[in-house]
């Protein structure tokens, strides 16, 4: 005799419950000889238990005494009625059980309010469940089936990405979903202009087959939720998951929506199957969440939103848009953020807490689901509730500040998981999905067809094919900040490296304090140790103004020039300084180059006409002119709220304009400029966007007192910077 089981369960009331099926076939026929199926039905604990035996219709007699086996098939016959005997009265246990269990589980076992199960149904039921055949019934037991999805069916996916760290997380959670995924996908990417930029070159270069990529301007909801105080570390973006059924394509019915936050440990199909699980009347399906926040029992004073019971964790959402729509969501959960930010004055956890209180005043609206499907690695969690063993885990959410620092008593396995598919070549997941037909691009479509024109039989086909090899591009991989000058003439020094170049990084930021754009040759794990290496440095972490871009290994060539024109396109300034990076520029050299190529600075002084002059000339003012003058000491004093970097000597020379002195060059007189490191100030200009933004705003009021000192002969500095 052989026997298999198969066993799924998932929490409710903090007790196990689910279903488990025993199935014991003959050894040498193979037929069923009893089965034995428990089902508890999470919707109204629902609870099935059925038994068959072929053997107990021979009872009293077995038979035995006419097989020529006897005794030895006798013995095995006797002992597997006893077994058999013993499970009908095991059974009939667990039903006295079970029923004692159906009176008392409107209550919590600990007399919280962990679970929401007497409103809400869970993933383990359907409609579909009561639609058997009756053949369908008589070959299969009462065990609940799972939902399925179609061979091809496409799925979609929503997330809202903002900035250069976020975009990284995407790529983990994008690796993660393809790695598992047997359908097409399409992701739908709510983002900043930083984040579209990274990913929409990122997914153009990994041609992946079977996928769809869509971009949304957040811009342009953010007047949706800008109203909202938040005080969530996600900002405004944290908002925008309340925006979809407007942002999304109004053909669009369903959609997945997650936190860059996220690692699948399984096919995302399980999940989008559970729409099919929903009733008529439900739009939202939620994960209950996992810590005691919305008990508000944390601390002293603690004020959450409201919520049903323990709440919900919006890290993963099903959304039916459709419905979403029919039955005004736009407005529902505007007239509920209006009503209870009159008294709670500003959300904690952005768009959860909205969600939470709509779900309280609206339970029939929620579909519960599983907490596998979003098992919460936060402080103070209950997540550990959510599994017994490895194969039970679907989604890991690391929704705490702390993120893979987070305390966990498995903490390591998730790390491990997670830096799996970190660290996972993302080439090999672009795969095709075989059976299901696959969207050709234009580009997938042009570099087929310079394959189909390379000759295999040529001495030199390794070296044509790396030429149209697509590498996968992922820019700007650490945070980038780069404002223009303004005048034209800032310069980029551009390089290319790889994994055994790294330590000149640090040499090269030293030297150079102008803008860099590098282009990085490396592996998918390389780019992860990279980054560990710059997070970790002095130098890189405070240097704001270097982008990195990260080329993908692929093939057996190192694809020089490519990586170089990586580089070079993603320059941000007027002129570009082409270098390579075991070439170490002299210290000053970006401000010796620019000294060269600006021409405003000392333009007036006309520098032609004073080599052949011998008698002193006047020359008129010019925006940002700034002069090495000889002027009497009454002169007007220096403008002290200019401090550090930036318009000292440029904010002088106008107030002696302004005074109508007259800017006379002499003859036979000159200064050299003697390069040196940059200054401690200049640095902090060009690394940090509040000391421009102050900066700039102490111009203006100085063009103002200008203008309140000198009047009418004020006017044409405020002129003449506004014209440049």
């Amino acid at each position: 005799m052989g026997c298999y089981s198969a066993v799924c369960s998932l929490q409710l009331y903090g007790i196990a419950i689910g279903s488990s099926e025993l199935l014991c076939t003959h050894e040498r026929t193979r037929l069923p000889l009893y089965s034995i199926c428990v089902s508890i039905r999470s919707d109204c604990l629902h609870i099935s238990i059925s038994l068959s035996h072929p053997l107990s219709s021979e009872r009293p007699g077995t038979g035995c005494e006419h097989s020529p086996s006897a005794p030895s098939s006798c013995v095995k016959r006797a002992v597997l009625e006893s077994r058999v005997r013993e499970m009908e009265e095991e059974n009939r246990q667990i039903r006295l059980q079970l029923s004692q269990l159906q009176g008392t589980a409107g209550q919590p076992a600990d007399g919280g309010n962990y679970g929401n199960a007497a409103w809400g149904a869970s993933a383990d039921t359907g409609p579909e469940d009561v639609e058997n055949t009756a053949e369908e019934r008589a070959n299969h037991t009462e065990c609940p089936r799972s939902p399925t999805v179609l061979k091809c069916e496409l799925i979609h996916v929503a997330c809202v990405c903002a900035g250069h760290n976020a975009s990284r997380d995407v790529v983990t959670l994008v690796k993660s979903i393809l790695f598992h995924r047997k359908n097409p996908l399409h992701f739908h990417f709510i983002t900043d202009a930083v984040a579209n930029q990274i990913l929409s070159s990122l997914f153009q270069s990994w041609m992946v087959p079977s996928v769809q990529v869509s971009f949304y301007d957040a811009d342009e909801l953010k007047s949706e939720v800008s109203w909202i105080p938040n005080k969530h570390y996600s900002g405004i973006y944290g908002l925008m998951k309340l925006t979809l059924t407007k942002a999304l394509p109004s053909d669009l019915t369903k959609v997945i929506v997650l936190d860059t936050d996220i690692t699948f440990a399984t096919d995302i199909a399980e999940l989008w199957a559970i729409f099919r699980k929903f009733t008529d009347k439900q739009v939202i399906g939620l994960v209950e969440n996992q810590s005691d926040w919305y008990l508000g029992n944390l601390w002293k004073n603690h004020k959450p939103w409201p919520a049903l019971g323990r709440g919900f964790n919006t890290g993963v959402i099903l959304l039916y848009l459709e419905r979403l729509r029919r039955i005004g969501w736009e407005q529902m959960w505007r007239l509920t953020a209006e009503r209870e930010l009159m008294s709670m004055l500003s959300t904690s956890l952005a768009d959860q807490d909205i969600f939470n209180v709509f779900i309280k005043q609206n339970p029939v609206l929620v579909h519960q689901l599983p907490c596998f499907w979003n098992v919460q690695l936060s402080d103070h969690t209950r997540s550990e509730q959510c599994y017994t063993e490895v194969s039970d885990l679907k989604v890991i959410h690391w929704n705490s500040p702390k993120k893979l620092r987070v305390k966990n008593k498995h903490v390591e396995f998730f790390r491990n998981l997670y830096l799996t598919f970190l660290e996972y070549d993302g080439n090999l997941l672009r795969r095709e999905l075989f059976g299901c037909p696959s969207h050709a691009t234009s580009e997938s479509v042009q570099l087929q067809g310079a394959l189909e024109e390379l000759d295999e039989d040529d001495q030199c086909y390794d070296f044509r094919r790396e030429r149209i090899t697509v590498h996968r591009v992922h820019l700007y991989f650490l945070q980038y900040e780069y404002t223009p000058t303004g005048d034209d003439t800032d310069v980029t020094l551009v390089a290319q490296l790889s994994m055994d170049r790294l330590q000149m990084l640090e040499a090269i930021c030293k030297h150079w304090e102008g803008p860099i754009s590098l282009a990085l040759y490396m592996s998918d794990a390389e780019a992860q140790q990279f980054l560990r290496y710059a997070q970790a440095s002095e130098v890189l972490k405070n240097r704001k103004n270097v982008g990195y871009h990260i080329v993908y290994k692929e093939g057996q060539f190192y694809p020089v020039n490519l990586v170089r024109n990586v580089a070079l396109r993603n320059a941000n300034t007027p002129y570009v300084f082409l270098a390579d990076v075991d070439f170490l520029p002299m210290y000053g050299l970006y401000d010796y180059l620019r000294y060269h190529v600006w021409t405003k600075g000392h333009a007036p002084t006309n520098y032609a006409k004073w080599r052949t002059a011998t008698t002193p000339y006047k020359v008129e003012w010019e925006v940002d002119f700034e002069p090495y003058v000889v002027v009497k000491r009454d002169c007007p004093e220096y403008d002290q709220r200019f401090v550090g970097f930036g318009w000292n000597k440029v904010s002088h020379i106008m107030e002696l304009d302004a005074q109508e002195y007259d800017l006379m060059v002499l003859p036979n007189a000159f200064m050299i400029h003697m390069p040196h490191a940059p200054s401690f100030d200049i640095s902090k200009f060009r690394s940090s966007p509040g000391y421009r933004y102050c900066l700039q705003t102490l111009k203006e009021e100085f063009h103002q007192d200008l203008s309140r000192k000198y009047g009418a002969a004020a006017l044409k500095y405020l002129t003449a910077q506004r014209n440049i």
